[in-house]
């Protein structure tokens, strides 16, 4: 997969191998193009990726779940012939502390969350407005209010006070499952899908292969990699907005591109994964699922595969990521280990194994499952960006017309720039053989 790129020259750079570039690059080269895939990374798949925990096992350690609403990311699993999971769901949600009075949908901001979505995007009466300062204006419950919070903060791994209104709406409108985003994981991990798909790219990938600058020259690009340069007729930029603007453009972006670019930021999470001897809560009637009301971003959910492999996924999200980032490992497992007793039991205390990754400030991808829009004049970034400048193109899962955030947003990103390029390159190709 590795070699040498000096002086390389192809048709198509892809920058990125997570599934946006993998998705773009499949495409490129079933239109019979010279293409080559640069990843900064020591591996493919980007914010998903596996890691093998202290018992020997294969984790995912970033990007999990998908539901049947997903329609690429589930046929990419049966074509490959993948073991796809039901996420266990049997038993009661642990709320900590016990809300006996409130709604268990409404533990999850559900109706607020249906209220935002009704919204206009472009309704002048919300401009201005963050999501913290909407939400402060709804009739419900503080309770109501804070699980609201704690669910989009989940989700999007920022403060809602960082957030602007119409970007939120926009981009959840966008997000239009119908089962529950957690329904299905896979026996063999999300991240063995990327590995599959990069696996049929064959010698195209170059890993540990970093683009710290792209140069526009006559008749296309100039990438530059610590292995040498590569040249290429076009490039598609597939990494998360924040990403890219960090890389150095010469000469330097339009204006207008670059400030859509600038307009990202990165948000910060923490997912851990804990095993156990057996799946204790079920003995008490309990789902394995928890949120803990007062602490947005917080939330557990079963992920065993089986009983005999008992397992949980704890997800810190927003501002409570960014305070546990940085503890000691073992302050860490104290502090969440501590939170998993209060809502499933004594036995939680006791793992048999506690894998953290903490994606705030990771190098090569931000701090969470996505980029988020948090300059409130920036209505037209995503436009701006999918358009690009010429022979650049950019490809990720927040530019996505469906599912922005997920893997299936990436998948769907990364062929639509792919084929925006083929389509390009047909239409030069019909206008000189007119001309």
């Amino acid at each position: 997969m590795n070699r040498t790129n000096r002086d390389e020259i192809v048709d198509v750079a892809v920058v990125g191998a997570g599934f946006a570039g993998l998705s773009a690059a499949h495409e490129l080269v079933a239109a019979g193009l010279d293409v080559v895939l640069l990843e900064a990374r020591d591996r493919v798949g980007g914010r998903v990726e596996s890691r093998v925990n202290t018992l020997g096992e294969r984790i995912d350690t970033g990007g999990q779940y998908f539901c049947d609403d997903m329609r690429e990311v589930t046929a990419l699993a049966r074509r490959f012939g993948k073991t796809i999971l039901e996420t266990p769901v049997d038993g009661d949600l642990a709320v900590v502390p016990p809300d006996p009075v409130t709604d268990p949908n409404d533990l999850f901001g559900v109706p607020i969350r249906r209220r935002m979505k009704a919204l206009d995007p472009a309704d002048p009466a919300i401009a201005g407005l963050t999501v913290a300062e909407w939400l402060a204006r709804q009739p419900e419950t503080e309770a109501v209010r804070t699980a609201f919070r704690s669910s989009m903060e989940g989700l999007w791994c920022l403060p809602i006070e960082e957030v602007p209104l119409w970007y939120l709406v926009s981009n959840d409108r966008r997000i239009t499952n119908r089962h529950w985003e957690l329904q299905h994981f896979l026996g063999e991990t999300l991240h063995s899908l990327a590995d599959d798909l990069a696996a049929g790219l064959g010698g195209r990938i170059r890993l540990s292969a970093p683009v710290s600058w792209i140069e526009r020259r006559a008749g296309g690009v100039v990438l530059s990699t610590p292995g040498g340069a590569v040249r290429a007729r076009e490039v598609v930029v597939a990494v998360p907005p924040a990403t890219a603007a960090r890389i150095a453009f010469r000469p330097a972006l339009p204006p207008r591109l670059a400030a859509a670019l600038g307009a990202w930021c990165s948000g910060a999470v923490l997912k851990i994964v804990v095993r156990y001897a057996a799946p204790f809560w079920r003995d008490r009637g309990l789902s394995g699922m928890a949120t803990w009301r007062g602490m947005p971003g917080l939330y557990a959910c079963d992920a065993s595969p089986d009983a005999g492999r008992a397992t949980l996924v704890v997800f810190a999200g927003g501002a409570l990521a960014r305070a546990w980032h940085g503890l000691p490992a073992e302050g860490l497992r104290r502090v969440v280990t501590g939170h998993l007793v209060e809502a499933l039991g004594p036995e939680a205390a006791r793992p048999l194994d506690f894998a953290c990754r903490d994606w705030t400030e990771d190098e090569w991808s931000g701090g969470a499952y996505s980029d988020l829009i948090i300059d409130m004049g920036a209505v037209d970034a995503e436009d701006v960006i999918r358009a690009g400048v010429p022979p650049i193109r950019f490809a990720a899962s927040e530019l996505s017309p469906s599912y922005p955030g997920y893997v299936e947003g990436a998948l769907v990103a990364g062929r639509a720039a792919a084929r925006a390029l083929i389509a390009g390159q047909s239409a030069s190709a019909t206008s000189a053989s007119g001309s």
